[in-house]
């Protein structure tokens, strides 16, 4: 019998064109679109040409002129100032409002560029949807990344102003950012003519005469400014890939897909509705926040949650139980790194106990690759159904999930379940031929990409191009591996890169990452493939062990060799398994997979921009010398 999924899936491939119309009439159009898909220029495909619309419209006033204006829109709660404030849909449109102002007072306007430095603030959130509202195009980069980052940033995006803060606040300190933001402006070549600050009381930070303004004056008297109607196929955002190199990937976003596709994901995927409560713990400088906690859940009416915190440490494991029990969250979206960090502090879930939890109804996770033994973990502890999914910065939204909301279909742990509907998802050979169920390969999207997917690189199409649409031609690049079972069930195993190749058998670090993370004293772990002269490469694990674990490192080593060896099989060659302190990590929780790899093969790496603490490399680079890896010279 066919389910609700397989039903709306086989639409959305049957007939892309119908099934985008029909999504699009949840849309307010100033002006309804021409063609639904243009494809006169291939290979950049656009959606819904001719059409006119406002974003922030859609997410705003929209709900105030539908009598919802009551509603909370935006709670934010920042356990680090010790802060927490409610704006519902008519507060939120009127302070949006006045930002936007305060923007066209600087001379800014339709398609011109700001860049968003800040922390998690609700100023954050407001400057997005005050560009969208006058049609100027933010590029909100992470609070606190490096000046050398941001001054790349700058040149690609030429920004006509920067808003940003005096400071982020982390669990035990507090980062000042205007040193970085002018390091940057320092460096790059293009100078924006504006920055505006926003002085928080934790860290005042001085103002440079004449280009930088303090926040409180830059709204002062502000007049607010009404939407701007904009073409769908006009950008709405710029956001640069984490871990690039030379010229920065500047993925856009337009405005109608974007909001034809996010709008559908909350019902069809989320299973989430007006009035509901859904909370995205991420981050506003990466996609997830940009998707799920601004756009997505504003367009769909529902209350969205800004959280200034951690999983753990703010103050205690027990952070996301308050914020849930205390807002009535009813969907969370997190990645998997926090669970194993709240399992890791808080192995029994006993913080959990404390909680009225009766209003949770599904957990999301997302980021990165969700080893079963978390996943079992969380629907052991919470009893709601854990969700894994799949997406990236460039699709914007998820290409891989189980869609809640057009039935939830039965949970594989390891799996983010089908593809989306829109999503022709493939797995390919080297030689661009689709494999057989079971089988490792590259995972690529047929094109054309649904709505809401990048149109292109900013100024960059040839970089889209080759970035993208070269290595498997009529498909869009993942640089993903991984396979599909007999049931069309999706498995993300590692990045391309990832497949380590063992005396000519082709592996995946992945799936030893899920051995090694099933046993009952690892929080978490990493595999990478180091150089080997007679075999290659060779698998080497490292393992963080959970809190309270007292066994000898060389007893839990050895049983992770043996369990490796077990499941997998000798041909997996794994014979190193390191027990450290802590993984080497990004700030929004990836694994630095490839920077551990250069280190091990004795190669020079440059310190990415993105990195939560560089002192972790230092321990690293120990912990493999004492196994005879990282040698130099």
């Amino acid at each position: 019998m066919k389910s609700v999924y397989d039903e709306v899936y086989a639409r959305s491939m049957q007939d892309p064109q119908g099934f985008w119309a029909a999504a699009a009439e949840d849309i307010y159009w100033e002006k309804r679109w021409d063609r639904v898909f243009d494809d006169s220029r291939k290979p950049f495909y656009r959606w819904f040409t001719g059409g006119v619309l406002n974003t922030c419209y859609n997410a705003l006033d929209l709900h105030v002129d539908r009598g919802r204006g009551k509603q909370r829109a935006l709670v934010y709660d920042s356990p680090v100032t010790d802060t927490v404030k409610a704006f519902t849909y008519s507060e939120l449109r009127d302070a949006v409002a006045r930002v936007a102002g305060a923007l066209r007072r600087q001379g800014i306007g339709r398609g011109d560029r700001v860049i968003i430095y800040m922390p998690m603030v609700p100023e954050a959130v407001m400057a997005m949807l005050a560009c969208a509202r006058i049609g100027a195009i933010h590029s909100v980069v992470f609070g606190g990344f490096a000046s050398n980052e941001l001054a790349k940033r700058i040149d690609d995006a030429k920004p006509k102003l920067v808003l940003s803060a005096s400071c982020g606040i982390e669990v035990n300190r507090v980062i000042p950012y205007k040193p970085l933001l002018d390091g940057a402006i320092e460096l790059s070549a293009h100078k924006p003519e504006r920055c505006v600050i926003l002085q928080r009381p934790q860290e005042t930070a001085p103002l440079a005469t004449g280009r930088d303004l303090d926040w409180n004056d830059f709204m002062a008297g502000a007049p607010p400014a009404e939407c701007v109607p904009v073409a769908a196929t006009d950008p709405l955002y710029i956001l640069y890939t984490s871990g690039t190199t030379g010229v920065p990937k500047g993925v856009v976003r337009d405005n109608g897909g974007h909001a034809v596709a996010l709008k559908w994901s909350m019902g069809g995927i989320y299973g989430v509705g007006a009035g509901e409560t859904y909370w995205a713990a991420s981050d506003i400088g990466w996609v997830v926040g940009h998707s799920y906690i601004v756009y997505a859940p504003l367009l769909k009416g529902c209350t969205s949650i800004l959280y200034e915190g951690k999983p753990v440490g703010t103050p205690d494991p027990g952070a996301f139980w308050r914020l849930i029990s205390q807002h009535g969250v009813n969907v969370l979206f997190t990645a998997p790194t926090a669970f194993r960090a709240i399992k890791k502090e808080d192995p029994q879930g006993t913080y959990m106990k404390k909680y009225d939890l009766a209003c949770f109804r599904t957990l999301f996770l997302a980021g990165e690759r969700c080893d079963p033994d978390t996943l079992h973990w969380a629907e052991e502890k919470i009893g709601v159904p854990v969700i894994d999914h799949w997406w990236q910065t460039e699709t914007g939204w998820p290409i891989g999930a189980n869609c809640v909301g057009l039935g939830t279909l039965p949970v594989k742990a390891g799996s983010p379940t089908k593809a989306v509907p829109g999503y022709d998802v493939r797995v390919l050979s080297e030689e661009n031929k689709d494999l057989p169920a079971g089988q490792i390969g590259s995972i690529a999207i047929k094109l054309p990409l649904p709505p809401g997917c990048l149109p292109t690189l900013w100024n960059n199409d040839a970089g889209y191009e080759t970035s993208y649409l070269t290595k498997h031609p009529g498909h869009y690049l993942t640089g993903d591996a991984g396979y599909k079972d007999e049931q069309s069930y999706l498995y993300i195993m590692s990045r391309v890169d990832d497949i380590i190749n063992v005396a000519g058998h082709r592996l995946s670090t992945g799936a030893m990452e899920e051995v090694l993370a099933s046993h009952p004293d690892v929080a978490e772990c990493a595999v990478i493939g180091v150089a080997d002269e007679i075999k290659g490469e060779v698998p080497v694990g490292f393992v963080v062990t959970k809190a309270g674990v007292a066994r000898s490192e060389a007893a839990i080593a050895k049983e992770l060799v043996e369990k490796v060896r077990e499941q997998i099989g000798p041909v997996a060659a794994f014979k190193t398994a390191i027990v450290v302190k802590r993984l080497p990590k990004t700030r929004s929780g990836k694994i630095l997979r490839g920077t551990m790899k250069r280190i091990a093969d004795g190669q020079e790496y440059t310190i990415p921009a993105t990195i939560d603490d560089p002192a972790i490399l230092g321990e690293i680079t120990e912990a493999l010398q004492g196994k005879g890896y990282a040698k130099t010279g």
